[in-house]
């Protein structure tokens, strides 16, 4: 199965090396694999939510996320995105700005450099409302639940996640030394997108929903699976049960679901991206290093959805979550001051792996306590009772 899930991952590696060593030699082969690393341990989390949004969509839509979806990742979001932020702000025409990336590469980092406020309020903004949204919402399972349980019980307040991204946004352009009006427009233009991707996503949904329970010729108050598709036909969890109990979101759903997720991954690259001209100011060895990595994250995606992961280890989607918080926080920090982006992916993979573990550790302890049950329902009476 690895090697069926990773075969493109593993090609691309190939590939982007070969095209590294031709390009720019040794040198540059190095870079692209030291940018791939970076993109890998920057979007792990970012996999790990995938996972869970991807669970929900048709096989056609989860079609789409995986090959034209990877398109737009690699040539979109870490080749054509960057350009065209330094197109707007510096205000030159497409033409221009490749030809600023391609002829002037430190110049153009400097610019990409300067519209860092701008991309890091737009994507601090979404993640942190995908992290809010997720804490102030009360679940079956409570990784740190001396403090999730208090937050899903305030989170009962209507619309408090844009209350509190708001007030964090106001608070993060006062303290940092920005264009207070751009930085606010860009943040709140992070939030927009947030609410109506998601809220469109889950209106579809809904609709699918009473469309499948119309067609089954139930009452529409019960819920019922779509009856247009298998869920999961394409990549079934082995073993896992799927939490959303609904088919996979077809048509408009779907489609909102595929948007979420490459806007969710869009901002995960933005770091990454502007961070990237720290370890070489050439765009194509940039974007074969970041392509690679994105690749990963993808190929990791459907690794954890085939193999059942997230329901396997119920700690997961929390760490993931409480990275993102994180990383947001980092990113809005980041207005006013560097942070070194291997803090960013330590960070992260520390959540991860400390999920992980705790996973591990209440598996192991439900398993010994199902031995124990068992044990004493086959162990003989006593002597004693049986007189």
């Amino acid at each position: 199965m690895i090697r069926r899930i990773f075969g493109w991952s593993f090609t691309l590696t190939g590939v982007g090396l070969l095209a590294a060593l031709a390009m720019g030699g040794p040198r540059a082969l190095v870079l692209v694999a030291i940018l791939a690393v970076l993109e890998i341990s920057l979007s792990f989390d970012n996999a790990v939510v995938n996972a869970r949004v991807i669970e929900r969509m048709s096989p056609f839509w989860q079609r789409m996320f995986l090959t034209v979806g990877i398109v737009i990742a690699v040539f979109g979001m870490r080749l054509a995105f960057p350009l065209l932020i330094v197109g707007i702000t510096a205000r030159l025409s497409p033409a221009d700005a490749i030809g600023l990336a391609l002829n002037d590469a430190a110049e153009y980092g400097r610019r990409l450099h300067e519209a860092h406020p701008l991309i890091a309020a737009f994507g601090g903004m979404f993640l942190l409302m995908i992290f809010l949204d997720f804490i102030f919402e009360d679940r079956e399972f409570a990784w740190l639940a001396w403090l999730e349980r208090p937050l899903a019980k305030i989170g009962k307040l209507d619309q408090l996640s844009v209350v509190v991204a708001l007030s964090v946004l106001v608070g993060a352009t006062v303290v940092a030394d920005v264009d207070t009006g751009s930085v606010l427009t860009a943040g709140v233009l992070g939030i927009v997108t947030y609410l109506l991707v998601n809220s469109l996503g889950e209106l579809f949904e809904a609709g699918q929903r009473v469309e499948g329970a119309q067609a089954e010729g139930i009452g529409t108050g019960l819920p019922a699976l779509a009856r247009d598709e298998e869920p999961l036909t394409v990549l079934p969890p082995a073993g896992g049960r799927r939490p959303s109990g609904l088919a996979g979101a077809t048509g408009r759903a779907g489609f909102f679901l595929f948007l979420y997720l490459e806007v969710l991954d869009a901002s995960f690259s933005f770091d990454g991206v502007v961070g990237a001209f720290a370890i070489s100011d050439e765009l194509l060895i940039i974007a074969l290093g970041l392509g690679i990595g994105a690749m990963y994250v993808r190929s990791l995606t459907i690794f954890l959805v085939r193999r059942g992961t997230l329901n396997e280890y119920v700690y997961l989607e929390h760490g993931a979550h409480w990275a993102i918080g994180v990383l947001a926080a980092i990113m809005l920090i980041g207005l006013g001051r560097e942070v070194p982006e291997i803090v960013t992916g330590l960070i992260g993979l520390a959540f991860i792996g400390t999920a992980m573990l705790s996973s591990t550790l209440r598996n192991r302890g439900a398993a010994r306590d199902r031995e124990i049950i068992a044990a004493e329902q086959v162990a003989p009476e006593p002597a004693e009772t049986r007189n």
